[in-house]
């Protein structure tokens, strides 16, 4: 088992498209440990044999955590939850953690118009597109989750649980696309909004992704 002074490495996609590696960047971002990062541009014709180079599944992310790989977004951020709890990854309190592992599971596996239909595209400004079926009840919901959760837990700070947790991480993505295409808000998710793109992380994250090339496929 690697000790927590053991080098990490982040494997990720192509940063302006790949919102499953951003999740975790962010986690391990926000627990101060120093890593080095791969970055695999997706869409090429040798992407799959690099990522299958690092990665078991044949998708990014992977975390490297000195013998040991730990692949999906949010098996990996629970791996950071547990071997850094410095960081308070997880929201201390019992009951608020329990609902922000809910919250989270749910951007896991779900909302899957948002995602065919609004695709992650840090760089772009599309405005009114993707508003396929499905899309708006998948956006109403995302609201009411930010809005239930900052009212009930979101004391001490601009976050859905006060502080920056891995539910942050996970609706990150969701951020960048609501930019993208436009999506008005109101007042406490438009504040949560900009909290999450103040995050210098996230603003890092976004710098490297605008010097990418595009991908044709993902446009």
């Amino acid at each position: 088992m690697p000790q927590s002074s053991s080098p990490l490495t982040l494997v990720v996609g192509t940063k302006n498209y790949s919102s499953w590696s951003l999740r975790p960047y962010l986690a391990l971002a926000h627990t101060g440990q120093p890593f080095q990062e791969v970055v695999i541009q997706l869409g090429e014709p040798d992407s799959t044999e690099k990522i299958l180079q690092h990665s078991p599944s044949a998708r990014v992310p992977l975390l490297k955590h000195g013998e040991l790989s730990i692949w999906d977004s949010l098996a990996i951020c629970e791996y950071l939850a547990e071997t850094f709890p410095e960081a308070h990854l997880w929201p201390e309190d019992k009951a608020a953690r329990a609902v922000a592992r809910s919250v989270t599971a749910e951007m896991h596996s779900g909302f899957m118009a948002l995602r065919n239909h609004m695709s992650m595209n840090i760089r772009a400004r599309k405005p009114g597109q993707g508003r396929a079926p499905g899309v708006a009840e998948d956006i109403a919901r995302i609201q009411a989750i930010w809005k239930d959760c900052r009212s009930r837990f979101g004391q001490g700070g601009p976050f859905l649980f006060g502080k920056f947790s891995i539910a942050d991480a996970f609706y990150a993505p969701v951020v960048t696309r609501f930019v993208t295409y436009g999506v008005e808000l109101d007042a406490v998710c438009a504040a949560y909004r900009d909290a999450v793109l103040a995050l210098p992380s996230l603003q890092k994250w976004t710098e490297a992704g605008k010097l990418e090339k595009p991908i044709a496929k993902y446009e």
